[in-house]
């Protein structure tokens, strides 16, 4: 059997008509059998479901919203496809389905379930529309749903992956269909042992990719992006990045860990396991090479800088004139994995906790809740978290000013500075 490769393209890929153009440009001299493409919501199709669901758990109207969403896919699809084409009634029936879904009671008790129930319209719809114009321009695909093999436990908004199930329901629905078409599948999105919809964490479509890899034994995934491949900076908010030509699983994992948002955190351990090489490349200048990141030891010295927004400082002082002990930080931590709350950075003083985690609706009031009777909380939202990994050489004057620093801690390779806008 041929080799299998995998290739993901994330919402900026298929933003619009022109990205679907461009997409089918870079599919044509690379498509073949045993190729899947994973594909994303389009453009910020996943944030706009995100306030629909926010306006109805408010009770507000989110009418509107779902039109201009409806609009913005019969949009793009207009200008790709001929007017009677079958995409249409395909459109309308997944916002049908997705409008009866809205129609269900939304509480703070079934919101992640329900959150799962609905956020992967996105993808579901940017698939079948990727899919439908490849056949279109004279790509045969077959469009698969990823719900039926990628299984997961009913953790949701951050599911599980039972690997024994997803591994068997590959190879069973896959396989046979990949020795004579290429597939084109979602990420982001499972099921659970109920055939309820689950998702894997937010940007969670990289993730997909390195499931299906190791599942079906690929040779590479590659992962194609608005940028030239992995920089050691967000080229949006720093200026002179550096691209990585190559990275080992280790650094990338790093970085991953830290925030780095060009890769999903979970991507690197499986691919490492099975030692399948990772390629991350540009969508706008396909030829160009790229990042590889695979087995080797190099280590890098050049300083990469992550920051995380939308960031939530949460302190807990104890009460009794007590120093802080092991049963204090069990007590928060059993809370924070009720919850499924991540911890981005962590400091223990003598009479306090302190924990950096990124804000999420809800949680945040449910951690009060139940610590308020142990501690004392205080606790700062709108911050960002900044990571300088290799800082030997960084001048952290220059992160300091216009900028408050609440918390700062550092090793020998890594500085992290929780900070706010003065």
């Amino acid at each position: 059997m041929a080799k299998m490769i995998v290739y993901k393209f994330g919402g900026a890929s298929v933003k619009d008509a022109q990205a679907l153009k461009n997409l089918a440009e870079i599919l044509r001299n690379r498509l073949r059998k045993n190729m899947i493409i994973v594909v994303s919501a389009m453009g910020k199709t996943t944030n706009a479901l995100e306030t629909i669901l926010d306006l109805k758990f408010s009770e507000k109207d989110y009418s509107l919203n779902s039109t201009k969403l409806k609009e913005f896919h019969v949009q793009i699809c207009q200008d790709l496809f001929p007017k009677e084409h079958r995409v249409f009634p395909v459109l309308d029936n997944y916002f049908l389905a997705l409008g009866k879904k809205l129609e269900s009671p939304l509480t703070k008790d079934n919101y992640d379930e329900f959150y799962d129930s609905i956020i992967g319209y996105g993808e579901l719809i940017s698939s079948s529309i990727v899919m439908e114009y490849l056949c279109e321009v004279g790509m045969i695909t077959l469009w698969k749903d990823a719900r039926e093999f990628i299984k997961t436990n009913s953790d949701y908004r951050f599911a599980k992956i039972n690997w024994e199930k997803t591994r068997i329901g590959c190879r069973y629905q896959l396989l046979p269909v990949l020795e004579s078409y290429p597939i084109v599948t979602q990420g982001f999105i499972g099921s659970d042992d109920h055939g309820k919809p689950t998702t894997l964490g937010r940007e969670g479509s990289d993730f997909t990719a390195a499931i299906l890899a190791t599942s079906l034994d690929a040779v590479s995934v590659t992962i194609w992006k608005d940028v030239p491949g992995v920089l050691n900076a967000d080229p949006k908010k720093f200026e002179n990045t550096v691209l990585f030509e190559e990275l080992g699983y280790k650094e990338a994992a790093e970085m991953t860990y830290y925030g780095a948002s060009v890769i999903h955190p979970k991507t690197i351990k499986p691919l490492a396991n099975s030692k399948i090489p990772l390629f991350v490349k540009s969508f706008l200048n396909p030829e160009s090479q790229g990042t590889k990141i695979y087995t080797q030891e190099s280590q890098q010295s050049i300083p990469s800088f992550i920051i995380k927004e939308n960031q939530l400082l949460v302190s807990f002082k104890v009460t009794d004139f007590t120093f802080i002990e092991e049963g204090h930080i069990h007590k928060v931590y059993e809370e924070l994995k009720t919850l499924k709350l991540r911890v981005n950075m962590l400091q223990i003083s003598a009479i306090s906790i302190s924990l950096v985690m990124d804000f999420q609706t809800f949680k945040l009031e449910k951690l009060l809740e139940s610590l308020n009777p142990f501690f004392e909380i205080r606790y700062n939202e709108g911050l960002e978290l900044l990571t300088i990994l290799h800082p030997q050489e960084v001048i952290l004057e220059n992160f300091m000013e216009e900028f408050e620093i609440l918390l700062e801690q550092s090793t020998r390779n890594t500085i992290q500075m929780v900070r706010r806008k003065r």
